[in-house]
């Protein structure tokens, strides 16, 4: 009888871990259906990925609004692997110049981010916009100091930009480029932003991890700027909140926004204030939502909203 039962137990065990596998497995699946997007037919290139960045997840694109491009960075020394969106209307001329928007994504993330969850072809079309978004990797869209593979400051002010305005008609002047982004990508598009007013007229931030000094050695920040603890003069100086003194009122178009549920909230409300107690104008507002995508699709419209009455 003991045997008997010591078999039954082994048998329980058995058929629950094959359970959990199955549980897993489906859990998985739903996933990434739910995640995949469109993508169009571009010319066969070689890619590099860095391994701290998650693989994309890709139907077969079709749409010819939607281009997968791969620009090379002599800065880095790879290959960067980038999504450009253009208007339907793009395709119907040859000669109309368009603005340009570039969306940055967050962490742990890829350049795929925003159209496995918002159509960016409609919406082009819809505002006449070209849509640029880069794969910033986890690199925090500065240039790291201590590691030369991870430049996405140089690669998307000026290689990326340069590739874009050469092979798409766009209108090269900063009244007609803005930038944006969300979590890693607001902080990304604030910094970018303000650290070069003359490329863009207009830049915001959604949910942004705008003082990364509170987030000690955490979401691989001290991969790109060292251990805060021996570092803490440079995490200083990557912190987009404290660019707010160097700017000056009415040189950009700045919107900015956020859950009031999102664990980042207390960060954008003292940006806030910092740009109150500085003189500058800048669009806030809070509403209730988290640090999720439910909020951030929400958010795209009202940042191009804002963009296409400064264009």
């Amino acid at each position: 009888m003991k045997h008997l039962s010591k078999k039954i137990v082994a048998c329980m065990a058995i058929i629950a871990m094959c359970c959990f596998g199955c549980k897993a497995n489906t859990s998985s699946s739903e996933v990434s259906s739910s995640s995949q997007a469109s993508v169009p037919k571009v010319k066969t290139t070689k890619k590099t990925t860095a391994k701290t960045t998650k693989q994309p997840e890709q139907a077969a694109i079709t749409n010819p609004q939607i281009n997968v491009v791969v620009v090379s960075s002599n800065k880095m020394k790879r290959d960067i692997t980038n999504l450009v969106v253009v208007p339907k209307q793009y395709l119907d001329s040859d000669k109309e110049q368009y603005p340009v928007v570039y969306l940055l994504h967050g962490y742990d993330d890829n350049y795929m981010a925003w159209q496995n969850h918002i159509n960016l072809a409609e919406l082009a079309s819809k505002y006449g916009m070209i849509f640029v978004c880069p794969d910033g990797q986890d690199g925090w869209y500065f240039d790291s100091p201590i590691d030369p593979s991870f430049q996405f400051e140089t690669f998307i002010t000026q290689e990326l930009r340069n590739y874009v305005e050469q092979n798409y008609r766009t209108i090269n002047d900063a009244q007609h480029r803005a930038i944006t982004g969300l979590s890693m990508g607001g902080h990304g598009a604030l910094w970018l932003g303000w650290r070069h007013p003359d490329l863009y007229g207009s830049c915001g931030s959604m949910s942004g991890a705008v003082d990364i000094m509170t987030l000690k050695d955490r979401f691989k920040i001290d991969k790109r700027l060292g251990k805060y603890a021996a570092n803490t003069q440079s995490w200083r100086d990557h912190s987009v909140i404290n660019l707010v003194p160097s700017l000056k009122n009415g040189e950009q178009n700045i919107i900015i926004d956020d859950g009031t549920q999102d664990f980042l909230i207390k960060e954008n409300r003292a940006l806030h204030a910092a740009l109150d107690k500085h003189g500058i104008k800048h669009s806030y507002s809070e509403r209730p939502g988290r640090h999720s995508w439910d909020y951030w699709v929400k958010s795209l419209t009202m940042h191009l909203d804002f963009f296409a009455k400064h264009f």
